[in-house]
């Protein structure tokens, strides 16, 4: 499985991501959680030690590593040289840190434009990593995508099993889902999914409900409001450390279920995990 999480910046999807990760390794799923938001904090939501978390550099903004990957006569944009499909199969081994539940980090970072357009070498570099993981029954890949789109703007979600987007029940949260959907679409990435976060009430659910319908987008899960998140992120610790019952965490269980649901009929081993 191959799982990509986006949202409006401030919604949670890092929480929702790195709860998914380990609620799916606990089913015995070896999980490569990759962190492509520029602020890469997904360490916390995984539990990866602070001290360890101090030392990762993010894959992209490693300028000799992009260089040595992506550097040769073979494409030329801006007057640059790069390769379109540089080798990537060592990459996770040599820079991911490893965390609990059988969940591994690999810390990607944001793809710097430099005003060479969406076939940067560093975008280049991000979707042979993302096209080359070749997933066997036990394993999935979960990524984090930065606050917004760019990620689907760029192409280097291409070839996701499953799209969650994060909402919550306001208009500038919802209303970016239609850019998503769109994006989505053209570079064929047509399971798009919702998961609604911080609802309060029943009139919160409603809203996204209604939302999600008129743009025929399904809404597989429902995260209640939880102080208890607050407190585990005020405290630097992953909501399954500071909070396992809360009721936040026991919804992102159920949608982890969802997930496996949805997916059922494309990856038939999901059942296991389910």
């Amino acid at each position: 499985m191959k799982l990509a999480v986006t949202g409006k910046g401030g919604v949670g999807k890092t929480t929702i991501a790195g709860t998914l990760a380990r609620l799916l390794g606990r089913d015995g799923i070896r999980i490569l959680a990759v962190d492509a938001d520029p602020n890469y904090n997904l360490w916390t939501s995984v539990g990866i030690d602070a001290a360890a978390a101090q030392t990762i550099k993010p894959l992209l903004e490693i300028e000799e590593l992009v260089r040595e990957r992506t550097d040769t006569p073979l494409v030329e944009l801006m007057g640059s040289f790069f390769r379109l499909n540089p080798r990537v199969d060592d990459l996770a081994s040599k820079y991911a840190v490893e965390g609990p539940d059988n969940v591994s980090l690999l810390v990607a970072g944001t793809v710097n434009m430099g005003g060479q357009g969406c076939m940067c070498p560093s975008a280049a570099l991000l979707k042979s990593l993302i096209n080359h993981l070749a997933l066997e029954g036990d394993e999935a890949f979960i990524m984090d995508m930065d606050a917004g789109i760019e990620n689907l703007g760029r192409g280097t979600t291409r070839g996701m099993d499953l799209l969650l987007v994060v909402v919550e029940p306001g208009m500038r949260s919802l209303e970016t889902l239609d850019r998503i959907k769109g994006l989505a679409e053209d570079i064929g990435l047509s399971r798009v999914v919702a998961v609604a976060n911080r609802v309060m009430d029943e009139e919160d659910r409603s809203v996204v409900s209604k939302y999600l319908a008129s743009r025929e987008i399904p809404l597989i899960g429902v995260v209640p409001y939880d102080n208890e998140l607050r407190r585990a992120d005020m405290s630097s610790q992953a909501p399954l450390d500071y909070c396992p019952d809360s009721s936040a965490v026991r919804a992102i269980h159920d949608l982890k279920t969802s997930i496996l649901d949805y997916l059922r009929d494309l990856l038939p081993s999901a059942e296991s995990g389910s």
